[in-house]
């Protein structure tokens, strides 16, 4: 019997989407052409694979049962073809799909698209949210090709790379009539603060940090998005917590202060994840690599920079290979 393969990721991408449209954008082709391919993809399995309701299209129980069979044998098809293939960055023309969670997005994806507008200047970038469900990233059918962010208790099918840690900082306002040069405990109690709450592990590591160390907050706002708490601190005499390769991001607006937390808060980790069946293609493994290296850089950087670490260099990360940690 013939058929047409490029059906299978169109029913992948469907059965995480759900939605034509969306489903549309992630594979980088028209609605009313995914349309004709869920059509044949119905025709060929005979269901209707996906049944149109008021918040989205349902899957039917066989496209259910099907989802992770299609999913194995396109992995075992990847590993075949695209294993044999070479890889030149400079004459690649292809979109990729990242997921990030926002702190990712803000702090590493930009030196991630200055890098790969130098050595590969055909490959376009394509973001979609990562929150707390890896599902729906993609990430585990294989469409999307990495995610980005805190990656804890890991499907199977996914490949997690440690790529570094982070800490936490504090920022104010340049100028602060109430701080100095250094932020004391007292200092960080009395002042109000402006709070993060991004989806994710993230806002629960911060909030079990403070509790640790029996650090009070007065939370005076809270925002959704790093990319709103820099105007809110210049503009009050508020003062925030957040990631340290955050606020080396922020450090260059002459408005604001970057100051060491009043204890220490700990660390958390930098994950990358990818779909198992790309373990062996050479561009996918090209890209595991550049991405983990811009990591390297700025973790280095910043904790060989960074107000607390009294001038001392940072010592060197263990080798990437040594961190690869498959998930069996």
């Amino acid at each position: 019997m013939r058929y047409d393969l490029n059906l299978l990721p169109v029913f992948l991408a469907l059965m995480e989407e759900r939605s034509v449209t969306r489903a549309a954008e992630r594979l980088g082709t028209t609605q009313p052409a995914l349309s004709n391919a869920l059509t044949r993809l119905r025709t060929l399995l005979q269901d209707p694979l996906f049944v149109r309701e008021r918040y989205g299209m349902q899957p039917t129980a066989r496209a259910l049962a099907l989802a992770p069979q299609i999913a194995q044998a396109l992995g075992v098809l990847d590993g075949i073809v695209l294993g044999q293939q070479a890889f030149d960055p400079a004459s690649a023309d292809q979109l990729v799909t990242l997921a990030a969670n926002s702190y990712m997005e803000f702090a590493l994806v930009p030196a991630i698209a200055a890098r790969l507008r130098e050595q590969a200047p055909g490959m376009r970038l394509r973001l979609t949210p990562y929150g707390t469900d890896l599902a729906e990233t993609g990430v585990v059918s294989g469409t999307t090709a990495l995610v980005l962010g805190r990656i804890v208790d890991a499907p199977d099918n996914l490949v997690v790379q440690h790529l570094g840690d982070d800490g936490l900082a504090c920022m104010v306002r340049a100028g602060h009539p109430g701080v100095g040069t250094r932020l004391t405990k007292k200092v960080y109690e009395q002042l109000r603060h402006v709070n993060v709450l991004p989806p994710g592990r993230l806002r629960a590591g911060l909030f079990q940090a403070l509790d640790r160390q029996g650090l009070k907050r007065e939370v005076a706002v809270s925002v959704t998005h790093f990319l709103a708490v820099p105007e809110i601190v210049a503009m009050t005499d508020y003062c925030t917590t957040l990631p340290r390769l955050i606020c080396q991001r922020l450090a260059h607006d002459t408005r604001l202060q970057v100051l060491p937390a009043p204890v220490d808060l700990g660390t958390f980790p930098l994950h990358m994840g990818w779909h198992v069946r790309y373990r062996d293609d050479p561009a996918h493994r090209w890209l595991r690599t550049l991405v983990a290296q811009v990591a390297q850089e700025l973790v280095g950087e910043e904790a060989g920079g960074r107000p607390d670490a009294a001038g001392a260099a940072a010592k060197p990360s263990a080798p990437v290979a040594a961190r690869l940690r498959p998930r069996r």
